[in-house]
């Protein structure tokens, strides 16, 4: 890399969370890309998606990428649950649920105490990360000049939830598992099914009828594909994927606030500018939950991708036309 990076661990001791409940020994791991202004008025935040950590979002910082280190200061935290910051794989007190509103605040205090950062440029997120990049929006009227969500919502759709339950109960089916999403031993058996469940939900179907499940990824057939070329990308723990489904699970910009989760009226009160990036064929976050928040939104406008790719066009590392034309919407807002 040409551009500065650092990274660290950020404590923040006993976390108190949205549930009541308390995160003990918490803690943020963290990497920053590119150099804080004078007037640190250039930081963009860039959570982590779902089982993703800080180098599995590397590919969209680049000065020909999404993210230009050259102007910008890109900070990635970490997601609770992902194995890098507080997770129930390194830490045997982790509490039933971690929201995206509790990352927001831990990620707010990072921010804030380790480079005396109180506003963002950008809050940018994928997925999950558009998720807390969401809550960056909501939370505080003033924090986040821009929000840019990519394949994602300000609150998890019904629909969405199916899909995520049936992951959960696929892992507590698993005859290693204890309870409250902790297991005995890795549950090989069940993580192979979670993966299969998964495929058929983050590629669109127009996807797999054009083969690309065997050209894109030179499998042989589907088994070879669900086994040897998809699955392997679902290498955290399982306690940890469980958890990290719990919070989308919650996922809501109005749950435990002011609005009381009317949802409308949380959108409404965001002050940010912001762009909606959806899929034309995500099966989690249709472009029609994005219409229907955009209608609230003050300042917000909805630019669709036009791929086969479902979910995954969100972060089209390896993927020319989608990754071209989310470089230009994002590019664009940011200069706005």
């Amino acid at each position: 890399m040409d551009w500065p990076t650092q990274q660290g661990t950020f404590d923040l001791g006993a976390l108190a969370l949205q549930s009541g409940a308390t995160l003990p020994n918490a803690k943020i791991s963290w990497k920053a890309h590119g150099t804080l202004g004078p007037a640190r008025d250039n930081v963009i935040v860039y959570p982590t998606s779902y089982g993703a950590q800080h180098p599995d979002l590397e590919w969209a910082i680049g000065p020909d990428s999404l993210l230009d280190p050259s102007r910008w200061f890109i900070v990635i935290p970490d997601m609770f649950s992902n194995g890098l910051s507080s997770s129930p794989s390194n830490n045997p007190d982790y509490p039933e649920l971690v929201t995206a509103r509790d990352n927001v605040l831990a990620q707010q205090r990072l921010l804030r105490e380790v480079f005396g950062v109180e506003r963002v440029a950008c809050a940018y997120g994928f997925s999950m990360g558009a998720q807390q990049s969401y809550h960056w929006a909501a939370l505080e009227p003033g924090v986040a000049e821009r929000a840019i969500i990519v394949c994602g919502s300000a609150r998890t759709a019904p629909h969405n939830k199916v899909f995520l339950a049936s992951l959960m109960a696929t892992l507590e089916a698993a005859p290693e598992h204890i309870g409250g999403g902790r297991f005995s031993s890795e549950p090989k058996p069940a993580l192979r099914a979670f993966a299969r469940n998964y495929a058929g939900w983050a590629m669109s179907q127009d996807w797999y009828r054009a083969g690309l499940h065997l050209s894109s990824t030179g499998a042989t057939d589907l088994d070879d594909y669900l086994d040897n070329h998809w699955q392997p990308g679902f290498s955290l723990a399982a306690a940890d994927l469980y958890a990290g489904l719990r919070t989308w699970y919650a996922g809501d910009i109005s749950a435990g606030t002011a609005h009381q989760g009317d949802l409308a009226a949380a959108l409404s009160a965001i002050e940010a500018r912001v762009l909606l990036v959806p899929s034309e064929t995500d099966l989690y976050f249709p472009v029609a939950d994005n219409a229907a928040e955009l209608a609230s939104l003050k300042s917000g406008a909805l630019k669709a991708i036009p791929t086969v790719w479902g979910h995954v066009a969100g972060a089209p590392d390896g993927i020319p036309e989608d990754f071209a034309f989310l470089r230009a919407a994002v590019r664009d807002w940011l200069e706005r």
